[in-house]
């Protein structure tokens, strides 16, 4: 019996918007039928750097069982144009929709999104409006809720202004925030952010963002085998399952790989997360028939 074809190298790009590129990463299926494809929504701030090994691993996986797998920068991240401070939660949304027009025309297949921490909110948002067919969503620890996240963010510039010289600059969250309602750009962990994106951002509740038209697979890490989903995460669940939405939950231990001090790996969630590639495939040849 032949091995099964590896997948391709992947294929570096920019990909030219109304407001300079993006740095793109593009995974090709292994030779052979094309059975899907996904776009990777990827993480704030320096947690999108401490993912990417994983993620470079998760997209090999994908293109080996026959999936493009399309990872973009978004404006002012990574390799793309623009800073950080340009950003805003509405022009990231617009990237999403360039790329996954591009998958469109690319493979000629609907599209399943793939998010991780804040890009799963995101992808999430994206998906409610988005004029594209979503195939399904995977989610990858997901936020669950903008303000407490946006909130550990300005915690992390007080404890910034304390390790520097001890006092609190900026006159605590509170008054964080309301320096960013007043038009104000903050300076978090290297990080400029502008106002509409941070307020955007603390807008956000996963409660809020159902998807009942595409199955939704969350993949929840815990420290143990035998720890449970958080309280916050099951009260999440048990409002998207009474609305309808088609969700599957995955408890995988190990290490929270986008916030480790050095690069970590965790082959449990690569496992887990390979493992639902046929109901991806399944998904994706029903609507490629109704299409």
């Amino acid at each position: 019996m032949n091995p099964l074809p590896g997948p391709l190298p992947a294929e570096p790009f920019f990909l030219k918007t109304g407001l300079g590129e993006r740095f793109c990463l593009f995974y090709p299926p292994a030779a052979g039928k094309c059975r899907g494809s996904l776009l990777y929504v990827h993480p704030f701030g320096d947690e999108m750097n401490k993912a990417r090994r994983m993620v470079a691993h998760q997209a090999r996986q994908f293109a080996a069982l026959g999936f493009g797998v399309l990872q973009m920068d978004l404006l002012g991240c990574g390799d793309s144009s623009g800073e950080f401070g340009d950003a805003s939660w509405e022009q990231w949304k617009e990237d999403l929709a360039l790329g996954n027009k591009w998958l469109q025309e690319r493979l000629g297949k609907p599209v399943n999104l793939w998010g991780l921490r804040l890009g799963a909110l995101l992808a999430l948002d994206y998906a409610r409006s988005s004029t594209y067919k979503i195939d399904g969503i995977i989610l990858w620890q997901p936020v669950l809720n903008g303000t407490s996240y946006l909130t550990q963010l300005l915690r992390l510039r007080v404890a910034n202004d304390m390790l520097g010289d001890g006092k609190e600059k900026n006159g605590g969250t509170q008054a964080m925030r309301e320096a960013l309602k007043a038009g104000d750009t903050l300076e978090i962990a290297g990080y400029d952010i502008a106002p509409a994106l941070a307020l955007a951002i603390d807008s956000l509740d996963a409660t809020s963002l159902l998807m009942t038209t595409c199955p939704i697979h969350w993949f929840e890490v815990v420290s143990a085998a035998d720890r449970p989903m958080t309280p916050a995460g099951l009260r999440v669940v048990s409002a998207w399952e009474k609305q309808g939405v088609d969700l599957h939950t995955h408890i995988v231990p190990c290490l929270p790989f986008w916030a480790t001090q050095e690069i970590s790996e965790c082959p449990e969630l690569l496992s887990a997360t390979s493992s639902i590639a046929a109901d991806l495939s399944s998904i994706s040849r029903m609507a490629s028939h109704e299409l």
